[in-house]
């Protein structure tokens, strides 16, 4: 992204003398951590947390970064031509206060493209110094699949890699139990520091690297489960990207943005605070026995809330959350179907339920975000079984009543669905009160099963026969006493003329 006149890239030289100090002295500071992947999100979490640390004087390390494939390259080469600085701004509320801060962030030391600089990537390997692998490699990334290792060859695949690199390690330090090191894999999976360290054995074995190997892996090496939370945009938009430019007097192709609210939950003791003292600096992370309420709190409330109100702000022409969130009728129906009905269903702290609630309220209302409620609708039924469904049950169960505005959510999730195929097949569109026609994306066996459903004459019919789709849900959902009909009842009253 360029602007429309000349404005110098972002360069260590343009910083003051104080801070060219400091970034140099970062500089100086032995390499502690690879990190595998430098997109948004790590750049806006991650290694914000590590300069936090070192501005504090409680961390004195790096980082070496490396891309998690051969596209990654690119950016990479770019990035260390702006000497590895980039700039972050942290935006939005804070407590009901609109907040802007902007940070040059200087934690890089070394870049390494490890599918052309092969053995400098394993090199790091032999570092006295490192101490901690991150990794934000998307879903994707974070998988096994049969490989044949060559060695001396580049492996694209992340835990392969990994596996490799641990050896070369194993092989410097001849096995010593004291050079272990604390990986971190920040991919969006349930279990992720289990899985990681399931696919590194099995690529042990796979490529031969002895037994002593394995052992050495389970003995000394720390595979972390853990959860984050920020919503991390990244790049502005183009008019403010110049504007912003032009304000802060360099470009800067990595200029990166993030919301104030962060968490991340990792399972481990609280002891590892000392290897990473991110808790101690006051940044909301939390050292944990169990990571499930986290998850279960996460999904429940942030994304249960975000799929509770996606197919209703579209029925009512919303576009964004923050459109939802600013519309008086619907942001109380919002709220009080989470702290009524969400939280009463789950067994975790009550207290720490509705603080993370009201933190999770405040986020929706970002002015700087735009989250389009068609993004999140994206699969909204597998979303809505795994986000919801759990939560009707649990409070069903509990009360012997269904919740009545989950139940609400869910006739307009089944009303958004009555769809007509357009486009030879390719396209299922809706059509809300407004006239208006919306594209719903979503597995295409769904949407089949689903338009056939809704060609029955009665809606009573239609209603018990997509509940009744083990296929969709994979359980009969008449069971539940009287959801059918509230899913009748509901469909019509949505269906009334909109004043």
């Amino acid at each position: 992204m360029s602007i429309g006149k000349y404005i110098a890239p972002l360069r260590l030289e343009m910083n003051s003398q104080d801070e060219r100090r400091k970034i140099e002295t970062i500089r100086q500071l032995p390499i502690k951590i690879l990190q595998i992947g430098g997109g948004n999100f790590l750049r806006g979490f991650f290694d914000w947390m590590i300069y936090e640390s070192i501005n504090q004087g409680k961390y004195h390390g790096s980082i070496a970064l490396t891309p998690p494939t051969p596209n990654g390259a690119i950016k990479l080469k770019q990035l260390a031509e702006q000497d590895g600085l980039y700039t972050l701004i942290t935006r939005g509320l804070q407590q009901g206060e609109v907040i802007e801060e902007k940070s040059i962030i200087p934690v890089f030391k070394t870049f390494i493209d490890p599918y052309t600089e092969w053995e400098q990537f394993l090199q790091l390997a032999e570092l006295e110094s490192l101490d901690i692998i991150i990794s934000n490699t998307t879903e994707a990334g974070l998988a096994y699949e049969p490989i044949h290792y060559t060695e001396g060859e580049p492996l694209l695949n992340y835990p392969a890699r990994l596996t490799v690199f641990l050896y070369r390690r194993f092989q410097h330090f001849a096995g010593s139990l004291e050079h272990g090191l604390l990986i971190l894999p920040c991919e969006l999976i349930e279990h992720n520091g289990d899985l990681l360290k399931q696919y590194v054995l099995r690529y042990a074995k796979e490529f031969g690297l002895g037994a002593d190997f394995v052992t050495w892996i389970e003995q000394s090496q720390r595979f972390l489960n853990n959860l984050v939370d920020r919503i991390v945009p990244g790049m502005p938009p183009e008019e403010e990207y110049q504007r912003l430019a032009n304000q802060y007097g360099y470009e800067d192709p990595f200029i990166n943005t993030a919301e104030p609210y962060h968490l991340w939950a990792i399972q481990g003791e609280p002891e590892l605070d000392k290897r990473l003292p991110l808790a101690q600096i006051g940044l909301n992370v939390h050292w944990v026995k169990d990571l499930q309420p986290f998850h279960e709190r996460k999904v429940r409330i942030l994304n249960g809330a975000h799929t509770l109100m996606t197919p209703v702000g579209l029925w009512y022409s919303k576009v964004t959350v923050r459109d939802v969130m600013e519309d008086t009728k619907l942001s109380d129906w919002v709220m009080s179907t989470i702290t009524e009905e969400v939280i009463p269903a789950l067994t975790l702290d009550e207290k720490e339920l509705h603080a993370y609630a009201t933190a999770t309220f405040e986020r929706f209302r970002n002015p700087y975000l735009e989250h389009r409620l068609q993004d999140i609708a994206l699969n909204s039924l597998s979303k809505f079984k795994t986000r919801i469904l759990p939560t009707l049950k649990a409070y069903s169960e509990k009360y012997n009543q269904l919740p009545a505005e989950i139940v609400y959510s869910f006739a307009a999730l089944i009303l958004l669905y009555r769809t007509q195929s357009v486009e030879d097949g390719q396209r299922y569109q809706t059509k809300i009160p407004s006239g208006t026609l919306i594209t719903i994306k979503d597995n295409e066996r769904y949407l089949q099963r689903l338009a056939e459903h809704w060609q029955q004459p009665q809606l009573a019919n239609v209603v018990t026969s997509i509940l009744a789709d083990q296929q969709i849900w994979d359980e009969d959902l008449t069971e539940i006493e009287g959801l059918a009909k509230a899913i009748v009842s509901n469909i019509q009253l949505l269906e009334e003329p909109q004043l």
